[in-house]
């Protein structure tokens, strides 16, 4: 086991107890979410982090489970000293509703019949996915995440996510996704649910008494779906033209080529793990997303509020660059703060997977928060409210500033004059300070983040801040110039 690793974890279930009102207009009783999670969450619950999975993925996405060969599907960004550090962070990852790996799907048992659902099972959309997320998060009594990230799939409930619940997050990653799925996306998933209803022991989704389970249908479905998740160039370098088990071409229909076998490989892999109902509502729920309004993106993050970073791979013929820019470009026209990184890779769609290096570095870069307390200014200058005009105006030259905070005897915060507050006073002939000196003063507090500060500044044009105590004490000052150097 890895040193960084979380270690060995073990799933948890959470019930919900009020019936999931769903986008079909159906209902859900009686829902199970299946969940681990990994580090503790601080007395404030604002350490939270919401990881949302692909496809076919599930809530193990760190850490080991007893008697495992391999760890979690994410483990190369989980755990300590990694970029979702599980020594600073809670982390949070469940299994979709509709899955087979603990949350309610149509393998699970319907409370009305006392069977499988099967087909009874209601067809879910991304947006039914994210609402019972919600329901998890809220039963830790969180009120807001520090973010949401997720690729794939797993990106588009990042982006229901942003849209659905604006005030949830402070932050969020969405990664080799799209705002809808279109359609060559739509195609390859229609595709594997045809060769899943092909299979004669499909039986109409009524196979689990008999248990013969539709094998052939699901892994040709799996097939057809990885070599989406492949570049050209990752299957040449890893293939090639090579020959599976033997030296020359057999010239028959036996399995000739690496890539052959590679392929048949996973999809007999997929069918020991994955049931093939869930993989048809799954895909299908990822057929249905679609975030525009009226046609229109922009429209659709109109009231997004978190900080936003979109990756892409520039190998992903998935889910390729341009899809990503275009939501890049919808938050910019919503003046949300977003930014946008291309991962470099031969991996294609698969890279937001096995990137560490790069994911590591964009992840850490993003989530890093720098508080008022690494920027303010100390030791500055500061006045009595019973002090003449002219000494504040002495003391901005002096000291080159253009706010000075208005303090009492014992140095609390009562105000905050400024070089417009003196040009005030020659127009209205004032002398005293106490009469020209801005007494509904903003201000912060030092432990508070630096993005939340700028977005405060930005709100009400201003372009400094006095840094208080809890008890209106000035320890400072912060100014938007300073941020803007940060950022920069």
């Amino acid at each position: 086991m890895n040193k960084e690793s979380v270690g060995i974890v073990e799933t948890k279930y959470l019930n919900i107890s009020e019936p999931i009102e769903l986008d079909s207009g159906e209902t859900l009783d009686e829902v199970t979410v299946a969940y681990e999670t990994y580090g503790e969450l601080n007395k404030e619950k604002s350490n939270a982090i919401l990881i949302c999975h692909a496809l076919t993925g599930d809530a193990h996405a760190a850490g080991w489970h007893e008697g495992d060969k391999k760890p979690g599907w994410w483990e190369i960004v989980i755990g300590p000293g990694k970029a979702l550090d599980s020594e600073k962070y809670f982390i949070i990852c469940s299994n979709v509703l509709g899955g087979c790996k603990g949350t309610t799907g149509p393998s699970s048992i319907n409370p009305k019949t006392g069977k499988e659902y099967g087909l009874e099972f209601p067809v879910i959309t991304i947006k039914d996915m994210v609402k019972v997320q919600k329901k998890l998060v809220d039963s830790f009594d969180i009120t807001q995440l520090a973010a949401v990230i997720g690729g794939s799939m797993g990106g588009m409930q990042v982006l229901q996510w942003m849209v659905s619940y604006p005030k949830m997050m402070k932050k969020a990653i969405p990664i080799a996704t799209a705002a809808m799925s279109y359609p060559q996306q739509i195609a390859f998933n229609a595709v594997g649910r045809q060769s899943i209803f092909s299979d004669p022991n499909w039986n109409n989704g009524n196979y689990y008494e008999t248990r013969k389970i539709p094998s052939n249908g699901l892994s040709l479905a799996r097939m057809i779906a990885h070599i989406t998740y492949l570049s050209d160039e990752s299957m040449d370098i890893k293939f090639g033209r090579g020959l599976q088990d033997k030296e020359e071409i057999s010239y028959d229909f036996t399995v000739d080529f690496q890539v052959e076998s590679y392929l048949k490989h996973q999809g007999e892999t997929f069918v020991k793990r994955f049931d093939a109902n869930s993989y048809l509502y799954i895909t299908k729920a990822v057929d249905l997303f679609d975030l525009s309004v009226n046609n229109s993106l922009v429209d659709a993050f109109k009231d997004v509020e978190a900080k936003i970073e979109v990756i892409s791979v520039d190998s992903d013929w998935l889910y390729p660059t341009e899809q990503s820019t275009e939501i890049v470009t919808a938050l910019n026209a919503n003046e949300v703060d977003v930014s946008f990184t291309e991962i470099k890779s031969n991996y294609g769609h698969d890279a937001f997977l096995l990137e560490k290096g790069q994911l590591n570095y964009i992840f850490s870069n993003f989530l890093s928060e720098s508080v008022v307390e690494d920027l303010m200014m100390e030791k500055i200058a500061t006045i009595k409210a019973d002090a003449e005009v002219v000494e504040a105006a002495r003391l901005m030259l002096d000291k080159h500033v253009t706010h000075i905070p208005v303090v009492t005897d014992d140095n609390k915060l009562i105000g905050i004059v400024t070089s417009w507050d003196l040009s005030k006073s020659i127009a209205t002939d004032s002398n005293q300070l106490k009469d020209i000196m801005t007494t509904t003063v903003k201000y912060c507090h030092a432990g508070e983040a630096i993005e939340d500060i700028a977005r405060q500044m930005r709100k009400f044009d201003i372009s400094c801040l006095p840094v208080v105590d809890d008890d209106m004490k000035v320890l400072g000052l912060i100014t938007t110039d300073q941020i803007s150097n940060l950022l920069s």
